[in-house]
Order: C-alpha cells, then structure tokens, then sequence
C-alpha cells in the first residue's frame, strides 16, 4: 500500500513538472529547435544510452546488485545527455549571465552524488539479505 502511495505522489510531482515545462516552451522564440533538440535527446538516450548500459550492466554486474547499477547508469547518462551543450562548449562567452556556473563541476558533483546513492543502496541491500540469511 505504501509503495502505491509513493507511485501515486511521484506521478503527480511528474505531471506537475510536465506542466511546468510545457508552459516553459509558450515563451520560447525558437520552438523547432527545441524540439529538434528534445528529440536528438531522446535518440541519444534510445539508441545509444540504454543498449550500452543493459550491456554493461548485463556484463559486468552480477548478483542482485545489478538493477541499482542500471539505474545509476541509466542516470548518469541522462545527466550527461543534458549536459552535453555546456560540457562540449566550454570558454569564455560574450555574455557571462548566459552560462554562469561552473557546470562541468557541478556536473561531476551530480555524478558523484548519484554514485554515492547507488552505493549506499546497494550497502543496505547487503546488509538486509545478511540479516536474512541463517547463521553457518
């Protein structure tokens, strides 16, 4: 039931961000690139993203920790996915308000986080199958 509950709740905050977006894109000049983009987006991600990390994941990865490795790969390669237009265009730019944080950082910061998160889930799924399991 709690697990229901917490479907539910992600799929409204899901919606409502949705809307958030949607009405984002009303006030943008060039809409066709940005559906050009969102869609190169969704082929980068189809084509290529998901088949390598089933890959990775179904090679190296064994055991129960498989699913949570995918995950943060899944994760991480959306990160990189949305980062790529400030990660490949680095420099000093003629406006510095368009761009102003240190993105690679803070993209690096997000990989890390979302590997520390991975890590400690896979470290509690460890420690609850123990638990479980009879003394020898």
């Amino acid at each position: 039931m709690r697990v229901n509950v917490l479907r539910l709740l992600a799929g409204i905050a899901g919606l409502a961000l949705m809307g958030v977006g949607g009405s984002l894109l009303l006030d943008v000049q060039d809409l066709m690139g940005v559906l050009e983009w969102l869609g190169g987006a969704v082929v980068l991600h189809d084509a290529l993203i998901a088949p390598l990390v089933l890959l990775v994941g179904l090679v190296l990865v064994r055991g129960g920790v498989r699913g949570p490795v995918r995950g943060a790969l899944l994760v991480a390669g959306a990160l990189t996915a949305v980062a790529l237009a400030v990660l490949l265009r680095p420099g000093p730019r003629a406006n510095s308000t368009v761009l102003p944080l240190d993105y690679p950082r803070n993209w690096l910061l997000t990989l890390v986080a979302v590997a520390t998160v991975t890590a400690l889930l896979v470290a509690a799924k460890e420690v609850r199958s123990s638990r479980r399991r009879p003394p020898s």
